[in-house]
């Protein structure tokens, strides 16, 4: 957010509708004896990240084992690409 010149406190929020959001979130952990430092995640998205961390492992082991008898630049790019792909599932929400 673009910080505004003049008094007042720094702006938090990037609209009323977030704030307000945030205030329903803090509300609502109060209610479930939440504190800050804990999250609550759907079952479902942590099973898929669980997965997606499994595949990056799984690349990384493949692509250590592969250098080790990489033979010249073809083989490392290979290397590279399938660590790549591994991990971009990562990033954000597939599509």
């Amino acid at each position: 957010m673009a910080r505004r010149a003049g008094p007042g406190r720094p702006r938090e929020f990037c609209k009323a509708g977030c704030r307000q959001a945030d205030y329903v979130a803090r509300q609502r952990s109060a209610e479930l004896g939440i504190n800050e430092s804990e999250l609550v995640i759907a079952r479902g998205a942590l099973d898929e990240l669980r997965d997606r961390l499994y595949v990056l492992e799984a690349a990384l082991e493949d692509v250590e084992r592969d250098l080790v008898g990489a033979q010249g630049e073809q083989d490392l790019r290979d290397a590279l690409d399938w660590l790549l792909a591994a991990a971009r599932p990562l990033c954000g929400p597939t599509t």
